[in-house]
C-alpha cells in the first residue's frame, strides 16, 4: 500500500510487437483523415475561388460598360 502523499505511477506492459502494429494503424489512419482533410479544403478553395473569379468578372464588366458609357457620351 502506498503512503498518505505517495504518487503513484501505474504500469502497463505491452509486448513491443503489438505495440508496433498499434502504431502502425493509428500511422495509417492518421494518413487517410490527412487525406480526406486536404481533399475537402481543396474543394472549398475551389468553390471560394470561383466566387471570386465571379464577383472580379461583374466588377470588370461594369466598369467596361461605365468607360463604354462615358467615351461615347451616353451617360
Amino acid at each position: 500500500m502506498a503512503e498518505e502523499g505517495q504518487v503513484i505511477v501505474p504500469h502497463v506492459v505491452v509486448d513491443r510487437s503489438e505495440y508496433n502494429k498499434v502504431l502502425g494503424r493509428l500511422d495509417e489512419i492518421d494518413e487517410k483523415i490527412e487525406f480526406v482533410n486536404s481533399e475537402i479544403y481543396q474543394r472549398i478553395g475551389k468553390k471560394v475561388g470561383r466566387d471570386i473569379g465571379i464577383l472580379y468578372g461583374i466588377a470588370s464588366g461594369i466598369v467596361i460598360v461605365l468607360a463604354y458609357a462615358i467615351l461615347t457620351g451616353i451617360v
